[in-house]
């Protein structure tokens, strides 16, 4: 039987707790934090401003559904709405219209017109808003 264990790699202590605990320089922190704001920028939504997805955007060329630039501003206001009462996701009911709206995202999920709503049970929606 083997008494001892061997390690190829050996730990090794480090030789001061400065090396460990060592702050950024000022130079490169600001020029890797403006390179970090410049890419949350890119990837989180603004805050102003509805978006469309893929998919609710051939719903609603299939489905012959438009918005007017009236109707955006209603839904942008809507989507204001919902977010201040803390909604994540909203069905978004628009003349003739049915917008499923991921708030947080500020992005219109899906659409559907007045033909398709009938008989429809929307799910995995905490708000509705009347326009």
């Amino acid at each position: 039987m083997v008494d001892q264990l061997f390690f190829p790699n050996p730990v090794q202590p480090a030789t001061s707790n400065q090396s460990i605990l060592r702050k950024p320089s000022k130079t490169g922190e600001n020029s890797s934090n403006s390179r970090f704001a410049t890419v949350l920028d890119t990837k989180i939504p603004s805050t102003e401003g509805v978006r469309f997805s893929q998919h609710a955007q051939e719903r609603l060329r299939a489905r012959n559904i438009t918005l007017s630039s009236q109707d955006l501003e209603s839904l942008e206001g809507a989507v204001n709405t919902v977010a201040k009462k803390g909604g994540k996701e909203s069905l978004v009911m628009m003349g003739d219209a049915a917008l499923v709206v991921s708030i947080r995202n500020r992005t219109v999920v899906t659409a559907m017109d007045r033909s398709q709503m009938q008989g429809n049970v929307f799910t995995n929606i905490d708000s509705a808003v009347v326009i």
